[in-house]
């Protein structure tokens, strides 16, 4: 299969998913600022969810670009993530209408940690069809923030027994780690195209 085709399918799964993110957000019941302050929670658990739609997507394109041959480990595997991706509106829904409490922060916790999974399967298949010195492989490097994530999800599910709002702060903290840009690729190929030309 052409990688493209694989992105292009990619892509739409994760439009879609925004877009339904977005479709759920209430609007005020009041025409006031008070009364759009009440939904900010509601907001803000949107913005997170559509950040780490916005991370994902970033990233599974970047992967991409590095990628040769498609097979069908690769192909499962990348279903195996957007599916973990296309449960962030129910989990972003329920931990935002029912207040944040335990329960639902822990299932979103599990949501993000085992999207992270996925993505790790799926840049694990494509490093195996290229090889350990293969060009995805070498662009990762050690993957300090492939490998942090999960711990931190981890400590977030942990303190939904605590806090759960102290959940949603080791989530949110994983995000920005993401948000800053990861150059490695990008370093990678032009490093490439600076030796070829």
């Amino acid at each position: 299969m052409n990688r493209n085709r694989l992105e292009a399918f990619s892509d739409g799964v994760l439009a879609i998913i925004i877009t339904i993110m977005v479709l759920e957000l209430r609007v005020p019941e009041e025409p006031t600022w008070s009364g759009l302050a009440q939904e900010l929670p509601g907001f803000y658990s949107y913005l997170l969810s559509f950040v780490y739609v916005g991370i994902y997507w970033n990233n599974h394109h970047h992967m991409l670009h590095l990628a040769g041959k498609i097979n069908g480990t690769i192909l499962w595997a990348n279903l195996h993530l957007l599916f973990w991706l296309s449960l962030f509106p129910f989990t972003t829904r329920w931990m935002d209408e029912s207040g944040f409490p335990q329960v639902p922060v822990l299932v979103y916790g599990i949501n993000l940690l085992l999207a992270a999974i996925a993505y790790y399967l799926l840049e694990a298949a494509l490093i195996r069809q290229q090889g350990r010195d293969g060009p995805l492989a070498r662009a990762t490097g050690r993957d300090w923030k492939g490998k942090v994530s999960p711990a931190i999800y981890l400590v977030g599910i942990g303190l939904t027994f605590v806090n759960p709002l102290l959940a949603v702060a080791a989530y949110t903290v994983v995000a920005a780690i993401w948000l800053i840009p990861d150059r490695r690729v990008e370093r990678f190929l032009a490093a490439e195209a600076d030796r070829k030309g």
